[in-house]
């Protein structure tokens, strides 16, 4: 009973893992292999140093990133294309503060959860992972 009972728990652990894959279930958004690394002492990215600031970095993704210090040494990257809107001339998102702005509709999505400021839209910004290594964030998909 107890081999069982293991066998299961076991089974469980593994159908419960995830392999931290940021997923595209995004019909607008294709998936673009990309690395970038990004040194914060660098004066186009030193405002990353501070929490709530971000940056936009053109040459990544379907439209660019932008990258975000969230606090607590917690970045966040999200394709700068606005997450519900075929991709176009002004599907490139806008940095506002906290918030990223699509020029074609004007939503705002919250860049430190990607998730738009007036929850009725169905998806949320295209997160990239961030490694954090000294002052360079490594940045990729």
């Amino acid at each position: 009973m107890k081999k069982y009972f293991l066998i299961i728990v076991i089974s469980l652990f593994f159908v419960g893992c995830s392999n931290n894959e940021n997923s595209n279930k995004n019909p607008y958004i294709p998936n673009y292999s990309f690395s970038v690394d990004l040194n914060m002492n660098l004066p186009l990215y030193s405002n990353l140093k501070s929490p709530s600031n971000a940056v936009y970095y053109a040459d990544a993704g379907a439209k660019g990133i932008i990258v975000f210090n969230a606090g607590n040494g917690i970045y966040n990257a999200f394709d700068a294309a606005c997450p519900n809107q075929e991709l176009s001339s002004c599907s490139t998102m806008t940095i506002k503060d906290i918030y990223a702005v699509c020029a074609c509709d004007n939503k705002e999505y919250l860049l430190f959860t990607g998730q738009a400021t007036n929850g009725d839209q169905p998806y949320a910004m295209k997160q990239y992972r961030v490694q954090v290594n000294g002052d360079v964030l490594h940045i990729y998909n």
